[in-house]
């Protein structure tokens, strides 16, 4: 649901395949075409980590409930003037909350593989591709709200309980 950009190298646009649903935050992969794809079996090398959604149910913005959206009109697809998405490659460091539960238990720097769009510790796509290393174990993420969850802020919501989890992007 959320991505957090902290360093990136390469923010490059690509064009997203027809009919592609894509959160903010999934690893995604190049089709035939060179067009953007969630990654996964049909498509199991990874290319990058979106920086855009894709959808025309719910926003993935960081600690946005799902039915909020700025511009109505686009119905929660940020990819609908130009039919491009955003697409980090090439390095860099994030906070993301899209991955499988098994990463939980990982440690620092264990690698992290790209499965069905999300990052896992198992590469059950046979890829061998290291997607990511693991630099911050899974936990809550400061919103820069004051508050009294964590640290003096509120913690920013998301998926998988709204945790989070910082890698260093390897792809």
């Amino acid at each position: 649901m959320a991505l957090i950009e902290k360093f990136h190298v390469v923010a490059a646009e690509r064009t997203v395949a027809s009919g592609e649903t894509i959160k903010e935050g999934q690893i995604v992969s190049l089709n035939s075409l060179g067009e953007v794809v969630l990654q996964g079996v049909a498509n199991p090398i990874p290319y990058g980590i979106a920086g855009d959604t894709k959808s025309t149910s719910a926003s993935a913005m960081p600690g946005i409930s799902a039915g909020w959206q700025n511009r109505v009109s686009d119905y929660f697809d940020e990819t609908k003037a130009s039919g491009k998405m955003t697409v980090y490659h090439s390095g860099g460091e994030f906070a993301t909350d899209q991955f499988a539960a098994a990463v939980a238990s990982a440690s620092i720097m264990d690698p992290l593989y790209a499965v069905a769009g999300v990052l896992d510790v198992v590469d059950t796509n046979g890829s061998n591709v290291v997607a990511a290393r693991l630099i911050q174990a899974a936990g809550t993420y400061p919103s820069g709200v004051p508050g009294v969850d964590l640290n003096g802020d509120q913690a920013l919501s998301g998926d998988n309980s709204n945790t989070y989890i910082e890698i260093k992007l390897t792809i």
